[in-house]
This record gives structure tokens, C-alpha cells and sequence, in this order.
């Protein structure tokens, strides 16, 4: 038996490679702290669809996810000397989409299911259905139709990949209610799909 081969990678080569891919737009950046007008479009023209989408799972609305959208990218651009490349632009962009939407909604005054964290039990159910009968139009259908406080939270978590701790954070709920509210959300999607078969 051979040993396996290692490849050494120091640990330097490592850092150039990470600062290359989070520099990607870092030029563009730059000109759009400078006021550069076209800058700022193919930022806008980069970033936007993504955004869009995530503005939209949150908020659930087409005309509202614009509007997210575009006081999104006036607040990004306004507060470009606080992007100080500490993750990628993306990402930091993302975090401003979330909070606008998040911001919509409480205008809206959406209304989370509450529940007292000392009854809260969480069981998380071991196994899943492993087979997907669904195609994609009915998934986001049924996600769209969660209840309010179901989708935002289903969908920061499954979908933005934002940690309970974080959504708890983000929307001024618990971590426990948080992951309630995930919970309930995967159960009700659960039986919206089913009852649809």
C-alpha cells in the first residue's frame, strides 16, 4: 500500500489566493468610492439580479423587492468607506439587502409568531424524505405562500445561509424563536408540497 501523497501548500500561497478572489471587483470598488458613475452601474448590473432574488424571498412582493433593491444600492453606495475588504463585496452588499428588507417589513409591521423560550422544545426530526417529488416551481410557490414570519426566517436560514443566532440578531428575536420558526416553516412547507400531491 502506498502512502497517500500530501500536497504542501504554504501557508502565504494560501493568503495570495484568497486576496485574489476577494479582490475581484476591488477596482470597481475603488472608482465607485470615487464617484465613478459607470463604476457604479457595473456594479449595479453585477450584483443585482442576486440581490433581487434575495430581496424578493424576503419580502415576498415583486414592486417591494425593488424598491429593497434600489434603497439598497443608494445606502451601499453611500456607505462605500465602510466596506473595509474585511469579506467580499457581495457579501457585504447581501448584508445591506437583508437589512433593508428586514426594515420593509417592520414597516409593514409583519408580525413573527412569538413563543415563550422556557415551553420552547425543539426536537429536530432525524431523517428526511430523501426522495424529492416536487419540481421547483411548486417549491418556491409553497415557500412564497409561508406565512410571513415562516418565509423570512426559512428562507434567511436555508436559503442566505444565516445562522439562528444571526437571524435572531437581524429580525430582534431569540435564537430559540428563531429556530421555531424554521422548524414550523419546514413543517407547514412539508404539508403545502404534500397536499399539492
Amino acid at each position: 500500500m502506498q502512502p497517500f501523497l500530501v500536497c504542501h501548500v504554504s501557508k502565504i500561497e494560501v493568503i495570495e489566493q484568497l486576496a485574489v478572489v476577494k479582490d475581484i471587483h476591488q477596482s470597481l470598488v475603488e472608482r465607485c468610492k470615487k464617484g465613478d458613475r459607470k463604476a457604479q452601474y457595473k456594479i449595479y448590473r453585477l450584483y443585482s439580479k442576486a440581490m433581487f432574488n434575495v430581496a424578493l424571498r424576503i419580502t415576498n412582493n415583486y414592486v417591494e423587492a425593488e424598491d429593497v433593491l434600489q434603497e439598497a444600492f443608494v445606502r451601499a453606495f453611500r456607505k462605500l468607506d465602510s466596506f473595509k475588504g474585511d469579506s467580499t463585496f457581495g457579501a457585504w452588499l447581501k448584508r445591506i439587502v437583508v437589512n433593508t428588507a428586514i426594515n420593509q417589513l417592520r414597516k409593514n409591521k409583519a408580525d413573527l409568531v412569538g413563543l415563550d423560550d422556557e415551553r420552547l422544545e425543539m426536537r429536530y426530526e432525524e431523517k428526511e424524505e430523501r426522495d424529492c417529488q416536487w419540481n421547483m416551481k411548486e417549491i418556491r410557490q409553497a415557500i412564497a405562500d409561508l406565512p410571513e414570519g415562516y418565509r423570512v426566517v426559512f428562507s434567511l436560514y436555508c436559503i442566505e445561509g444565516y445562522d439562528h443566532a444571526e437571524i435572531g440578531h437581524i429580525l430582534g428575536i431569540s435564537e430559540a424563536t428563531s429556530k421555531s420558526q424554521y422548524s414550523r416553516a419546514k413543517k407547514k412547507l412539508r404539508d403545502v408540497l404534500k397536499s399539492k400531491t
